[in-house]
C-alpha cells in the first residue's frame, strides 16, 4: 500500500481547517502543516491532527512555501491540500482504495478539482483535472537503445476522485496584491503566470485592477513573447480602455486582433461596444463570432454569458421575438454543455 504525506500551507485558516483535516486524516499517513504567520487559531485546530507543524517565515512567494513543505514530507507520495477543499465520503474511500492499488511506477496523480467558479475562480470549468498527489522521490530511467536519453516524461494517472474547491470568499483582492508585488519587483512573468494574472483580470478584476495592470501588459507587447501572450496583452488592454471610455486605446489592440484571429473576448467586447453605440446589427455580428466562430482564451464567459445575453438583448431591440426565443434556447443548452 503506497504512503502518503499530507501537505499544506497555511494561514489564518480557522474557520476551515477543522473540516478539512477531518477529511484527510483517515487518508493520510502523516500531516505537515506550514503555518506562514497565523495570528488566529490554527496552529492550534492543526495539533489536534498532527504534531508536524512548521513556522515558515513569509516572503510573498507560494512556490517557495510549498517547497518547505514538501522537505518535511517522508512517505512515498505527497498529497497537496488546501484548507478551503472537501473529499466527501465516497471520494474518500475512492482515495483509499487507489493507495491500496497506485502502482510506483506511477508519479502524478490527477484529480478532478471541482465547484471552481463558486467564488469567481480564475478557472474556466465547475470540474477539471489537475495534479494533486506526487511521488516524493523520482527514478530517473534511461530509455532509447540508440541515442539513447534520460525519460524526463512523468508518468501521470488520472482518477476518478473528486476534491471539491469550497472556499468562503473570494481570493482575487490577495492574489492582485501579489500579481502588483511582482510587477514592482520587476520579476519576469511565465507564460502560465500571465495567463494566471489575465484571466482573474477578467474574471475577477474590478476596473482600479485593470488600470494597475495596463502598464505591465503594454510592456508585455514590446517583449519577446509568443502570439498567445500578445493576445492575453491585447484583452486587458481593450477590456481597460472600454471600462475607462478611451475609444482610440479600446480600439488600437482590437484592431489588431481583428486582424488576424480575434478570441472570443474581443469579439465579444466589440459586440457590447456597438450595442451601446446603438449599432444593433454590428453587435448582432460581433456576438455571433464570439459565441460560434471563435474559442475564449481568459474567461469562457466571453463565449457564453455575455454574447447570449448581449444577442438576446440586441433581439429585443429589433423586435425579433422568434430570434429571442431562438438565443434563450441555444443559450441554456450552452450553459448547461459548459457545467
Amino acid at each position: 500500500m503506497a504512503t502518503i504525506s499530507v501537505c499544506m500551507i497555511v494561514k489564518n485558516e480557522e474557520r476551515l481547517l477543522a473540516r478539512c483535516l477531518e477529511c484527510l486524516k483517515d487518508i493520510a499517513d502523516e500531516i505537515i502543516i506550514v503555518d506562514t504567520g497565523s495570528t488566529d487559531a490554527t496552529k492550534q485546530i492543526a495539533a489536534a491532527y498532527t504534531d508536524k507543524i512548521f513556522d515558515y517565515a513569509w516572503a510573498d512567494d507560494f512556490a517557495a512555501a510549498r517547497n518547505y513543505s514538501f522537505s518535511k514530507a517522508t512517505m512515498e507520495y505527497i498529497y497537496v491540500a488546501d484548507a478551503d477543499e472537501i473529499i466527501d465520503e465516497e471520494n474518500k474511500q475512492r482515495f483509499l482504495k487507489l493507495k491500496q492499488v497506485l502502482l510506483p511506477e506511477i508519479e502524478i496523480v490527477q484529480m478532478q478539482y471541482c465547484n471552481q467558479l463558486e467564488k469567481g475562480s480564475v478557472y474556466n470549468f465547475d470540474q477539471e483535472y489537475r495534479g494533486k498527489l506526487y511521488k516524493r522521490l523520482r527514478t530517473f530511467t534511461w530509455v532509447d537503445a540508440v541515442h539513447e536519453t534520460v525519460n524526463l516524461e512523468p508518468v501521470v494517472f488520472d482518477s476518478d476522485i473528486e476534491i471539491i474547491h469550497k472556499p468562503l470568499e473570494r481570493h482575487a483582492k490577495r492574489d492582485f496584491y501579489y500579481y502588483e508585488k511582482l510587477i514592482e519587483k520587476k520579476e519576469q512573468f511565465s507564460k502560465k503566470l500571465l495567463l494566471m494574472y489575465a484571466r482573474e483580470l477578467f474574471i475577477a478584476g474590478e476596473e482600479k485592477d485593470f488600470e494597475t495592470a495596463v502598464p505591465f501588459f503594454e510592456e508585455i507587447l514590446g517583449q519577446d513573447r509568443s502570439k498567445e501572450e500578445y493576445q492575453m496583452a491585447d484583452c486587458v488592454l481593450a477590456r481597460a480602455a472600454m471600462d475607462r471610455g478611451d475609444t482610440l486605446g479600446f480600439f488600437t489592440p482590437v484592431l489588431k486582433e481583428v486582424a488576424e484571429n480575434p478570441p472570443a473576448e474581443i469579439c465579444s467586447l466589440l459586440g457590447e461596444y456597438y450595442r451601446k453605440e446603438h449599432r444593433v446589427e454590428e453587435a448582432v455580428m460581433w456576438y455571433y463570432n464570439a459565441i460560434f466562430e471563435q474559442e475564449s482564451i481568459l474567461d469562457i464567459r466571453y463565449q457564453i454569458e455575455i454574447p447570449y445575453e448581449g444577442m438576446i438583448q440586441c433581439y429585443k431591440d429589433l423586435n425579433m421575438e422568434n430570434m429571442v426565443k431562438e438565443y434563450r434556447k441555444l443559450y441554456k443548452q450552452a450553459k448547461m454543455h459548459k457545467n
